[in-house]
Order: structure tokens, then C-alpha cells, then sequence
């Protein structure tokens, strides 16, 4: 693993994942409990293709699927630890929204990432 590849992978993937955990705590107290995925959810997608189009300057696919890898591993065990064992939800955390968020953390990197092959390839 490059530098600049663990740079994008944890430290791209931690600050976004840092964004929305503090987001949510901050949209806890003012948005029912059940609707503050999906207030966040926009504002990661922003945020996520931002990093994705103007941080990431990678050339290769197989660097977004390891970007998608790196961020799916980090939100899924990050929000295990400091959300599911750290607050106990009682009705549970694992919902629509929560698997939503995975998918697309899983997806925008390689969504990006065929896009910018493609362009890459019609140059």
C-alpha cells in the first residue's frame, strides 16, 4: 500500500466517517432518533464526492475498489464500537438507512472510479 493510497483509505475514510458521527450526535438532540440517518445521508454523499472527485487523484480502478474496501471496513466497524456498544440502542441500529449508508460507501468509490476510467479511456 502507497502512501498517498493509505492516506485516501484511512484518512479520507476516517474524516468522513469522523463528519458523520458528529453530525449525528449533533442531529440527535433536534431530529427524531429514527430520521438522523437520513438527514445525514445527503450531506455524506456530498461530502463523499467531493473527497472522491477533487481529493482522490488516482489513476486506477483497483485504487477506488480498495477505497470502497478501506471505508465500508472502517464505517462498519467504527459504527459497531462507537455507536451499537457505546449508546445500546434500544430499538436497535441496523435499519434501512444504516444499510444504505454501507451500500453506498461501497459504491461511490467504485461508481467514481469506472467514471474516471472511462474518461481516462476516451482521451
Amino acid at each position: 500500500m502507497t502512501k498517498q493510497l493509505l492516506k485516501d483509505a484511512l484518512g479520507w475514510g476516517f474524516v468522513l466517517w469522523l463528519i458523520g458521527y458528529a453530525l449525528g450526535i449533533m442531529f440527535f438532540t433536534i431530529i427524531p432518533i429514527s430520521m438522523v440517518g437520513w438527514v445525514i445521508m445527503p450531506i455524506g454523499i456530498v461530502m463523499s464526492l467531493w473527497v472522491l472527485l477533487k481529493k482522490v487523484k488516482a489513476d486506477s480502478f483497483k485504487y477506488y475498489v480498495m477505497l470502497a474496501i478501506v471505508w465500508t471496513f472502517i464505517a462498519i466497524v467504527f459504527d459497531y464500537f462507537f455507536l451499537v456498544k457505546t449508546f445500546n440502542p434500544t430499538d436497535g441500529y441496523y435499519k434501512l438507512d444504516v444499510y444504505l449508508y454501507y451500500a453506498l460507501t461501497f459504491t461511490l468509490p467504485i461508481i467514481i472510479g469506472l467514471r474516471k476510467k472511462k474518461i481516462r479511456n476516451s482521451l
